[in-house]
């Protein structure tokens, strides 16, 4: 499922979208406000034929859409980090109006400057010796290259923080850059299976309402190694990586709030993907839903009712707000039972909006038989906008 905040972050710079001036959103506009209507956007009805690595690319007839991935990773001297790097593009009007608007400036004259796109993109490190969380938000118009993607082959960029394959090929390694105050990675990802569509065709619905829906699709496993650099000092890491996908024009349902989304990457070779839709209440949603793969690749679609999630801890920000600390995860149909906790607490993002969004330890078992595991977990909603 994941992030629908894209639509939020884009609103940040929304003030200046259309201006002359700098490419950073100036901090008084840094602020919720009301998404972009969809209309003369493509929507999101049926299911589709993806095509990769096209589909690896944007998609720009629709609204929003995000390159996601996240990772743990390992140090030779077994210090050990989790990291993400998010890229977010959300356009301000639909193609066919931001050519006409985009094509002269008030002077009668073509502006290099003007653009019917915005990028978002999040940079997070947890340093578990350390017990650091760092992370940084930046955000640009798709102009003068100073942000965008292409497909061919696939390039997504925010200044120097970038996603690449220098090679069209689908099993070509992918190379992650990115730096902030203190950190800068570096990483060469290998798909070690084709992508995983998540809900029929590829299609997840996110509410009853039409157009409430995403395509969207994961890597969940991508052999990670590369280096990091920590205040001077390089360390080679490797490890396991996780991409999410997705594009569309809505949104969330009228009711709900926020959502809860498992990324796992299971010691016997699966892994499990689900997403926990919540009201205003905290009740879960209909819609919530995953995928299940299995250590032979093969998948397996996971409604609301397949699976139970249980809060047994919880963690308080610096103002107050109270999240989800710990779970245990249930798929009765599967025989799985895990208990899924992060080795540092704090791992919130304090962005516009505010989420959590960190590295987590699994334990538990499948028929009986003893598994671990690593993974990702984000939870939008909890906190206040301040």
């Amino acid at each position: 499922m994941r992030r629908m905040q894209g639509c939020r972050l884009v609103l940040l710079a929304m003030a200046c979208a259309y201006a002359h001036g700098s490419t950073a959103a100036p901090p008084e506009i840094l602020r919720p406000a009301v998404p972009p209507q969809s209309e003369g956007f493509a929507q999101v009805l049926e299911p589709r034929a993806f095509e990769f690595p096209r589909d690896h690319g944007p998609h720009g007839e629709f609204r929003q859409e995000w390159w996601y991935l996240t990772g743990n990773l390992d140090a030779a001297d077994g210090e050990r980090f989790g990291f993400e790097l998010t890229f977010f593009r959300v356009a301000l009007v639909p193609p066919a109006r931001g050519q006409a608007s985009d094509a002269t400036s008030s002077a009668g004259q073509a502006s290099a400057w003007r653009t019917r796109e915005i990028y978002v993109a999040h940079f997070a490190i947890t340093d578990v010796a350390r017990s650091r969380f760092r992370f940084q938000q930046r955000f640009s118009r798709a102009a003068l290259g100073f942000a965008g993607a292409q497909a061919a082959p696939l390039h997504v960029w925010l200044d120097d923080w970038s996603l690449e394959a220098p090679m069209q090929g689908g099993g070509a390694p992918w190379q992650l850059h990115a730096t902030q105050a203190g950190y800068a990675i570096e990483l060469w990802l290998e798909p070690q299976g084709g992508p995983v569509l998540n809900g029929p065709g590829g299609l997840s619905r996110k509410s009853e309402r039409t157009g409430d829906a995403t395509y969207y699709y994961s890597i969940p496993r991508l052999a990670a190694h590369g280096q990091l650099r920590r205040e001077g000092q390089s360390l080679e890491l490797h490890g396991l990586a996780w991409l999410d996908r997705e594009w569309g024009s809505g949104g969330l349902g009228p009711r709900e709030v926020g959502w809860d989304w498992f990324g796992l990457q299971l010691d016997d070779g699966s892994a499990l993907m689900f997403y926990a839709l919540r009201d205003e209440h905290g009740a879960r949603d209909a819609h919530s839903a995953g995928s299940w793969i299995a250590p032979d690749g093969s998948v397996r679609a996971l409604a609301d009712r397949d699976v139970s999630i249980t809060v047994t801890a919880s963690w308080r920000n610096r103002a107050g707000d109270r999240y989800p600390g710990a779970w245990r995860i249930s798929v009765p149909t599967l025989a799985l039972d895990l208990a899924v906790h992060p080795p540092l607490a704090d791992q919130e993002l304090r962005t516009t909006p505010p989420y959590w969004e960190g590295a987590v330890d699994v334990s538990g078992t499948r028929d009986g038989r003893a598994l671990g595991g690593r993974g990702y977990v984000e939870l939008v909603g909890y906190a206040q906008e301040r």
